[in-house]
């Protein structure tokens, strides 16, 4: 099953927002002391934000520097292990993504952030049942901010483990979340083509197609596979054409080309 989502779109982004907790405003008489609790906070939490810039350019190593200074700030911060997990997963080092993970978790049992990212990295790794507990726990959390993203990670979860109906309830409640979510209306139509609901599928992927700044070689493929299995020929060579004019050397292109639509 390909899937408009990858580790980087659903986990990653929302972890590199680092929350540092509150700080008091310092009067004359106690400023500038070395240890003072809201310079170490303030040095860590740059250390973590410069991590999080790394890291989305891939510059990894780099990346785990920075995390290495902001812990030597500030040992306990659990943003700075959650970051740590991200980055070890996208490295493909699993044991230690898995402890950076349980050890933000250990420090703030309520960061909604970890349980999400965690939930993400088990499903990677095919452990389902332990990412659909722990994207429960996340959006159960109160006052979490990004329940949309978590209803869509575990609605693509729940169809990469074969559970298309439950996928369908998550991501049909991210899109009430997030109406104007491309990746939740993408996953969704996919969904529904595979149930064989093919008007909604039509629905959810026509609200992407319909603007060229947010369609691409998938989305098109994917219309054109709802046609197909439709029966509209004449609207499979609509998006046939499209595909070959915007994306001639993309994979779904080549598919289409091969009549190769069962994929």
């Amino acid at each position: 099953m390909r899937l408009l989502l990858a580790l980087l779109t659903v986990a990653v982004l929302a972890a590199a927002c680092v929350q540092t907790g509150g700080t008091q405003r310092r009067t004359d008489s106690d400023a500038g002391t070395a240890q003072d609790p809201s310079d170490v906070e303030k040095r860590a939490a740059v250390r973590l934000e410069l991590a999080g810039g790394y890291f989305s350019r891939g510059q990894f190593n780099t990346a785990l520097d920075e995390i290495k200074l902001a812990l030597a700030a500030k040992p306990d911060m659990g943003a700075a292990y959650n970051m740590r997990g991200l980055v070890y997963a996208a490295m493909g080092e699993e044991r230690l993504a898995e402890e950076s993970f349980e050890r933000a978790m250990s420090l703030n049992p309520r960061d909604a952030d970890a349980m999400h990212n965690r939930a993400w990295f088990k499903c990677q790794r095919g452990q389902y049942d332990d990412a659909e507990r722990l994207f429960e726990q996340a959006i159960a959390t109160p006052q979490y901010r990004d329940v949309g993203r978590s209803l869509m990670a575990q609605g693509i979860c729940n169809a990469r483990a074969g559970r298309m109906v439950p996928a369908e309830q998550k991501l049909l409640r991210a899109y009430e979340v997030d109406p104007t979510n491309p990746t939740t209306a993408y996953n969704l139509a996919d969904v529904l083509y595979r149930r064989n609901e093919l008007e909604r599928a039509r629905f959810y992927v026509r609200r992407i197609n319909d603007r060229d700044e947010l369609s691409n070689a998938q989305t098109l493929w994917l219309a054109a596979r709802i046609e197909n299995k439709a029966g509209n020929r004449n609207a499979v060579e609509v998006f046939g054409r499209q595909l070959r004019a915007r994306f001639p050397q993309s994979p779904e292109a080549q598919a289409y080309d091969g009549g190769r639509f069962d994929e």
